[in-house]
């Protein structure tokens, strides 16, 4: 495969990629959280770049070969890496590929940048601070006080028999924890302040904001970590022009590596993005 190790900055931090020319259009990936390049985002780069895409994959700051302070999801750090990353690719036939939380990260950076022409979202984190208060209110008040209170601590990513974890449960750690997700660079611990950044991400209320943007949503019917109501909502509030392709998976973590659904999503994602930029 044509692949070139490239470098950018972004923040005067340098970030790590993967380019793989092909032809227009392009698109840079985001991936899940915690996630590096050689994982999931790779997955989706290789496939793309089969059907005929430009592609970079990189790692976020303080995420594997990437400078930064290491395991801390930063939201508007992340951001930054984006349009450094547009900056990079330096062309006008650009898209934003999330998978995960990168598909509300995805959202953002097009709500906010308007080189970029089109957006994907699979299997997205749509995450909405006002949908996750709604229900308790002060148990979301009392969630941001204690991981502002160890902001600075660790903790795992994921951990196996129920221990705790910032990815809680048997299906994150049936890939992060076993050989499906084997990458060099990737650790297996993330900040408290990490878990802040994630409850107060509003990446929902950027849909409302892709006005001439075209916006592909892919998602599971069943998935216990990236809701498909919030997929659905993300979806609805988005002007147009907009598609959606609902998956029959039963696992948010299908869409990451399983049979036959990354096949599914890849093609749904490639036509879009040829019939929209091509």
């Amino acid at each position: 495969m044509n692949e070139k190790r490239v470098t950018f900055s972004a923040d005067g931090l340098t970030l790590v990629g993967s380019l793989r020319p092909a032809g227009a259009p392009t698109v840079v990936l985001t991936g899940p959280f915690t996630g590096v390049k050689e994982q999931v985002a790779g997955r989706y780069a290789t496939m793309l770049h089969e059907r005929g895409i430009t592609t970079l994959a990189f790692d976020h700051r303080g995420f594997g070969e990437s400078e930064g302070r290491r395991g801390h999801e930063d939201s508007q750090g992340k951001l930054a890496d984006l349009r450094a990353a547009v900056d990079f690719l330096d062309t006008d036939r650009v898209a934003v590929v999330g998978v995960c939380l990168g598909g509300g990260y995805a959202l953002r950076a097009a709500a906010g940048d308007p080189r970029i022409r089109a957006v994907v979202g699979i299997a997205g984190g749509y995450n909405s601070p006002a949908r996750f208060a709604a229900s308790d209110p002060s148990g979301y008040r009392g969630a941001l006080r204690s991981f502002v209170d160890r902001y600075d601590e660790t903790l795992p990513a994921v951990a196996p028999d129920g221990g705790e974890a910032a990815m809680g449960g048997a299906e994150p750690f049936a890939y992060y924890g076993t050989a499906r997700s084997a990458a060099a660079r990737w650790e297996n611990q993330v900040t408290y302040g990490s878990l802040h950044s994630l409850l107060t991400l509003d990446a929902l209320a950027a849909a409302s904001l892709l006005h001439g943007v075209p916006l592909l949503v892919v998602h599971g019917r069943e998935d216990a970590y990236c809701s498909p109501d919030l997929a659905a909502e993300a979806f609805r509030l988005a002007p147009g022009p907009k598609e959606i392709r609902w998956l029959e998976a039963t696992q948010h973590i299908d869409l990451y590596d399983a049979e036959p659904y990354v096949t599914q999503a890849a093609d749904a994602a490639a036509e879009f993005l040829h019939g929209h930029l091509g």
